[in-house]
């Protein structure tokens, strides 16, 4: 933090402008330092408080300490001086250091890049905003940027001034409240902050840069200034396939991971984002998902957050190595046909000291009154969505996200906190919207111009909505009232479905709408079946835990379970572990119990799960028409006595018949109706002894009969595996 000079001049009253340049609270550092024209005469002021002596150019003239200060200045008549002239000066310890002066170079950033960001609509303002390599008139240097509006002094800190905030001071560009300074010289890898001083009551801050687009390794803090050079994508084919895809009709398997704790290496530490593609490549292509799911690897200081505190809205965090390391990750995936999406963050964010909480000694990106900008359950603060740069700080993220970093989609977390104003709080502690409603009206216009914009910006992108209420049109077009996003997660369908599976078998007849209730509003929103990290921590125990009965019931429950969801509409995700049936809860301090892979319940799990995602992507039926009831009908939804349902999955004329029986007693000779006469083959079956199931089956093919059933003109018998679920299609 700045030092103020205790220099004070013998005899002689300082100019205000000097003692403010002195005591760091000059608004207009670019007035008093720098070059200026007094009268006839050329004025040049630098203030150097770690300086003995200064000159103008190696051998130039010598300029003179202004008495009591650390200002030297130099004047002439006649001297002509390079516009962008060199100071040479030296230390109190002896040692020479050359540069050229901040202050002789003109602001830089344009009024129309201030305007659209005043207006909320700059979607690459961190291209103009943090700190970025720039040459002005053949000189390199780093240009730093932030907005402070509050703000009566700013400054750029780091490792090249010895974080004095002093030397560095900003200018401001009117009452944009942003502020700007080209430092010449300075290259990347430089570790920096912004030192600001409040103009109300004098606070002064060390903030790390917003638009940072790389930040230390946690614990430091320090902003880092990143290359200009162009990482080399390789994935030109895959960006031009998704733009044209339609991917509401395509099978999508999403792989959740929290790369902290997929795996270690042999030191127990996080392994790079390199090493990380090639291995969850190499697993997630070989059990067949289409995309992988990233835990916010936007920065963040607290480990234990997963990443849900993020600081570092445009960086990827230090803990896996650098952006280019990261732009690896994602490329590599691409390469080899994997899609990838990121947890991101605009509900809230965290209070640590060298975050954007009270960033300028104000309540700047979040709300004054805390019944409007806190989470009382998280700690945390809430957006002011209503303000135009910070709704530009969002959008900008979410844009940068997918633009420079190739991602294919975020999920948007905790959606419902924004939507309502009286979210999780006491009856008295929330303030109404201007009709009196709880509804959050500036939060439902950023999303919408969330999916507006990054869809019209990167057709073939993903917004996904965590959003667990049944507030209407989640996933409908924003021109038709709705937010527009492009899939939520079935939140409903998730918990009936697990309360249910937690049931031991013999009650499960008592709760059987658990599993038929869903089909009542499957089709109102495009929706993703989620099994996510979520249900695997806080006491919630491990999927197969959540399973009732023996080892045999756990691991035959689990395989009924996800043959019940790769066949249900919707798309689908599995957090790492659940594809194995990990056995403890997920802990983000360690990685995966991949040594369970040894036994062969777990490897029967990660094969069927193998087989389900290969049978989901090579069956229209099963993913076509994920979003639309044409896609489904139901078989039979009430034998709740034997606590079995069987239904149609179709794309037009074809059709695969599920049948899913949730007690460990077999079926034999069950009749289900079927709209095709003719050969059923068995295409799956999670009793298999592949799986570790015991085999009991229907030996691959069954004939129809003329016996109408169910509504249908034919029917079939079966024998219905315990615990199981089968797969059927005709076959001519």
């Amino acid at each position: 933090m700045t030092q103020i000079s205790s220099k004070k001049p013998k005899g002689k009253t300082l100019d205000p402008d000097i003692s403010k340049i002195m005591s760091a609270s000059h608004h207009d550092p670019f007035s008093v330092l720098g070059p200026h024209q007094k009268g006839s005469q050329q004025l040049i002021r630098i203030f150097l408080p770690h300086a003995t002596d200064a000159r103008l150019g190696q051998h130039g003239p010598a300029m003179t300490r202004i008495p009591g200060t650390d200002i030297f200045e130099w004047t002439s008549e006649t001297t002509e001086i390079h516009e962008h002239y060199q100071v040479y000066w030296t230390d109190h310890d002896g040692n020479s250091h050359q540069y050229f002066d901040p202050y002789s170079f003109p602001a830089q950033i344009s009024e129309f890049d201030l305007h659209l960001f005043g207006e909320g609509k700059h979607w690459h303002i961190y291209r103009i905003l943090g700190a970025h390599v720039t040459e002005i008139d053949g000189i390199q240097g780093i240009l730093f940027a932030t907005w402070a509006p509050s703000a009566e002094r700013v400054s750029v800190v780091g490792n090249f001034n010895q974080w004095d905030g002093r030397c560095h001071p900003m200018r401001v560009h009117g009452s944009s409240g942003v502020w700007e300074l080209f430092i010449p010289e300075l290259t990347p890898g430089t570790l920096y902050k912004f030192e600001i001083r409040n103009r109300d009551h004098g606070s002064v801050l060390v903030k790390a840069d917003p638009y940072a687009q790389q930040c230390e390794l946690r614990p430091k803090t320090a902003s880092v200034v990143t290359s200009e050079k162009a990482y080399a994508w390789q994935d030109q084919n895959w960006i031009e396939q998704r733009s044209q895809s339609d991917w509401l009709h395509e099978p999508m398997s999403i792989y959740e991971v929290h790369l902290g704790s997929w795996q270690l290496d042999e030191n127990g530490e996080f392994l790079n984002y390199k090493e990380l593609a090639e291995r969850l490549v190499s697993h997630v292509k070989g059990l067949g998902f289409t995309h992988i799911e990233l835990l916010p690897v936007t920065e963040h200081p607290y480990d234990a957050s997963w990443g849900y505190q993020t600081t570092g809205y445009y960086a990827p965090t230090s803990r896996f190595g650098t952006p280019d390391d990261f732009r690896y990750f994602v490329d590599y995936c691409h390469r080899n046909d994997i899609g990838v999406l990121l947890d991101w963050v605009p509900a809230h964010f965290p209070k640590d000291e060298h975050g954007i909480a009270n960033f300028d000694g104000s309540a700047l990106y979040e709300h004054e009154d805390p019944r409007k900008g806190e989470h009382r359950d998280w700690g945390t603060l809430i957006y002011n969505y209503g303000r135009n740069e910070v709704r530009n700080f969002l959008l900008a993220s979410a844009n940068f996200w997918l633009e420079e970093l190739h991602l294919d989609g975020l999920r948007v977390d905790a959606v419902a906190s924004m939507l309502y104003l009286d979210y999780s709080r006491e009856e008295d502690d929330w303030v109404p919207n201007i009709y009196g409603g709880n509804e959050n009206l500036e939060a439902i216009d950023f999303l919408r111009d969330l999916n507006t914009v990054t869809h019209g910006q990167h057709p073939g992108t993903q917004i996904i909505a965590e959003e667990s209420t049944a507030w209407p049109q989640v996933t409908r077009p924003t021109w038709l009232g709705g937010l527009g996003f492009s899939v939520k997660w079935n939140m409903g369908w998730m918990h009936d479905t697990l309360t249910y599976m937690s049931k031991d078998p013999v009650y499960r007849h008592y709760h059987h709408d658990q599993l038929t209730f869903g089909l009542l509003y499957a089709f109102t929103e495009n929706f993703l079946l989620p099994f996510s990290h979520d249900e695997v921590v806080h006491g919630k125990g491990s999927m197969l835990y959540k399973m009732p009965g023996d080892e045999w019931q756990r691991f035959s429950n689990l395989r009924l379970l996800y043959t019940y969801m790769f066949t249900y509409p919707g798309k689908k995700l599995l957090f790492m572990g659940n594809e194995f049936a990990q056995g403890d809860e997920w802990n983000h301090a360690k990685a995966l119990e991949w040594y369970v892979l040894d036994y062969p319940l777990h490897q029967g799990v990660q094969a069927l799960v193998g087989d389900l995602n290969r049978l989901y992507q090579k069956q229209p039926t099963l993913h076509k028409h994920d979003f639309e009831a044409q896609g489904f009908e139901w078989v039979d939804c009430h034998d709740a006595s034997q606590s079995v349902i069987s239904y149609l999955r179709k794309d037009n004329n074809d059709i695969a018949l599920v049948i899913l029986n949730f007690t460990p007693k077999p079926h034999y000779r069950y009749r289900i109706g079927v709209p095709v006469p003719g050969r059923y083959q068995e295409l799956l079956n999670s009793d298999a002894e592949y799986y570790g199931g015991s085999n009991i089956g229907n030996s691959g093919i069954v004939e129809t009969e003329s016996v109408p059933w169910m509504n249908h003109p034919y029917s079939i018998q079966l024998t219905l595996p315990p615990l199981s679920g089968i797969v059927l299609q005709p076959v001519s």
